[in-house]
């Protein structure tokens, strides 16, 4: 999911500026709601205590990977972004960097993202790449789909289920109850949060 944030640092700043304007490292909502999920399934596969090098890595992962998802959004979604009122002036879409710049941003987070994945165990190893895939789908569903905060919620509420596996290392009724209840919460927030470019979407067709 982007967040709220789609303002831009001016074209005469340096380019750390802008991949860090890129990624929206001045708002973290999106890393907040990606990684929270992943404490539920942290705290309650555990029974209350999870172990501490997890929720190291998982709230290291949630950052790592909510600001690749947000280079993946904004490299497809740069031709509309630029008519849109609210995200015509983040990095992409008022061109202050190239779409190179951003492919090779993150491909360095990726690489991060891969050698967090390793401490895991082989189950949560193996469902890392089902990560990467929905979040590299989730863009485009907006093109074709009438509900693609269904999509977001699979992309979020999939971190819970790497979660559990990673503590548990096996999947349960229960993994996927509350892989269910994260798709449902991010349903209602980020419907509320499409609301905003409701105009500019009719306006453009999309």
């Amino acid at each position: 999911m982007s967040s709220p944030a789609g303002k831009s640092a001016p074209a005469s700043l340096s380019p750390l500026v802008h991949l860090c304007s890129l990624i929206r490292l001045s708002n973290q909502t999106g890393t907040l709601l990606l990684m929270i999920p992943t404490l539920w399934a942290l705290v309650l596969a555990s029974k209350g205590r999870p172990a501490g090098l997890l929720i190291v890595l998982f709230i290291a992962g949630s950052f790592i990977m909510r600001s690749a998802g947000v280079i993946i959004n904004d490299l497809a979604d740069r031709s509309f972004d630029r008519r849109v009122t609210r995200t015509q002036t983040r990095p992409l879409a008022s061109g202050v960097l190239r779409p190179w710049h951003a492919i090779l941003f993150l491909g360095v987070l990726l690489a991060i993202a891969v050698s967090l994945l390793l401490f895991l165990n082989p189950l949560a190893i193996r469902l890392g790449p089902v990560a990467l895939a929905l979040a590299a789908i989730y863009p485009f569903t907006k093109r074709f789909f009438r509900v693609p905060q269904l999509f977001l919620g699979l992309a979020f509420g999939w971190g819970a289920v790497m979660a559990w596996a990673a503590v548990r290392n096996q999947l349960n009724p229960a993994t996927w109850l509350l892989f269910s209840a994260t798709i449902c919460w991010a349903l209602a927030y980020d419907t509320i949060y499409a609301l905003q470019d409701v105009e500019d979407d009719l306006r453009i067709g999309e």
